[in-house]
């Protein structure tokens, strides 16, 4: 029997961290998973897939660490003698990074080159090959130089956070380049799901959508109507990812749906679909304004389609109705007692 192929993921209790680990173990693999130590449980998208780690058809296994822990990152590493690592942990809120921008910083920029380390140093000793997948974004481009973006495309950083993606983006290169490492960059643009984290303005949404149907709710507060973005489905996103780590040579890929699409249009689908008018809900509120704002993003994903064969398969009408169905459910759930209604 041929050993499985064992996979450490940062940020596995993220939409994309689940999404990824439900792939993988389709995939045969062993999954390995880095969480922060909290006082009350924050695994609500992987509860579904995780069983006792003692029982015999365990394949999911959960370790306690922190990108801003280079010491622990080692010892995980050393323990689970992985052949694949997802950098996919941060602080990954763009507004919330201009508020604690030294943790951003810490954990989005300095985590890659405390991994990157960490495994540079493994392979050293090991001889064992381990290939890096690092979770880069759109918001890198920012004050856009370039219309689409692609992956000669400048990048113009708009927030601690997009600087310090530029920051692991850049080492990952470097890694790759001075010591040989497999490491490769992924530039993905928005990708969004029915378990996208409740603060971010697609979920913000649909889940007001949901609220407001049921009488919950009576205004939805967003900052800039016009920013424009490239919305694709996480599940897409991440087979992507993995896609990355199959080829023969590392690279770096612009993974998009090369459509973009303003927060109107998406405040329109989503209360159309529940025969609702989003004017007379949506309100304006400056507290959600950037000091300094993204406007467009629009990914070019040719590369990615030719060279990883990878395409999305949820149109962006689609993903917007897919979100408000799940949280409407989750919503009757909750009414009942029971579940979070994540499919």
């Amino acid at each position: 029997m041929t050993q499985r192929k064992r996979a450490l993921i940062t940020g596995i209790t993220g939409q994309d961290g689940s999404y990824l680990s439900e792939l993988l173990l389709e995939k045969g693999y062993e999954v390995h998973g880095i969480i922060r130590r909290s006082s009350s449980f924050n695994t609500d998208r992987i509860d579904h897939i995780y069983v006792d780690p003692h029982s015999e058809d365990a394949k999911l296994f959960l370790h306690y660490g922190d990108l801003t822990d280079g010491t622990t990152l080692r010892r995980i590493l050393e323990q689970v003698q992985p052949v694949e690592v997802y950098n996919l942990g941060a602080q990954s809120h763009v507004r919330v990074s201009f508020d604690s921008p030294e943790y951003t910083v810490d954990a989005v920029g300095m985590g890659v080159l405390r991994l990157l380390e960490a495994i540079r140093d493994y392979q050293n000793r090991t001889g064992i090959e381990v290939r890096f997948y690092q979770a880069g974004s759109s918001e890198m481009f920012g004050l856009v130089q370039e219309v689409p973006q692609k992956e000669t495309t400048p990048f113009y950083p708009r927030s601690p956070y997009a600087c310090a993606k530029v920051y692991g983006h850049w080492q990952t290169i470097n890694y790759r380049e001075s010591y040989g490492l497999f490491a490769c960059n992924g530039i993905l643009f928005n990708h969004e799901s029915p378990r996208r984290g409740e603060t971010f303005v697609t979920r913000k949404i649909t889940r007001a959508v949901a609220r407001i149907v049921v009488g919950q709710q009576k205004k939805l507060y967003l900052g800039n109507l016009d920013s424009k973005r490239d919305w694709g489905f996480a599940k897409d996103y991440v087979q992507a990812m993995w896609l990355m780590l199959q080829q023969e040579k590392p690279d770096d890929y612009v993974i998009a749906t090369n459509e973009t699409h303003s927060i109107k249009e998406f405040l329109d689908l989503a209360f159309t679909y529940v025969n609702l008018d989003w004017q007379k809900y949506v309100e304006f509120d400056e507290r959600y304004l950037r000091p300094a704002e993204v406007e467009l993003l629009i990914g070019d994903s040719t590369k990615a389609r030719q060279q990883l064969n990878w395409e999305p398969s949820v149109t962006f009408e689609q993903l917007v109705h897919l979100m408000v169905d799940a949280d409407m459910k989750s919503l009757k759930k909750q009414e009942r007692g029971s579940g979070n209604g994540f499919d």
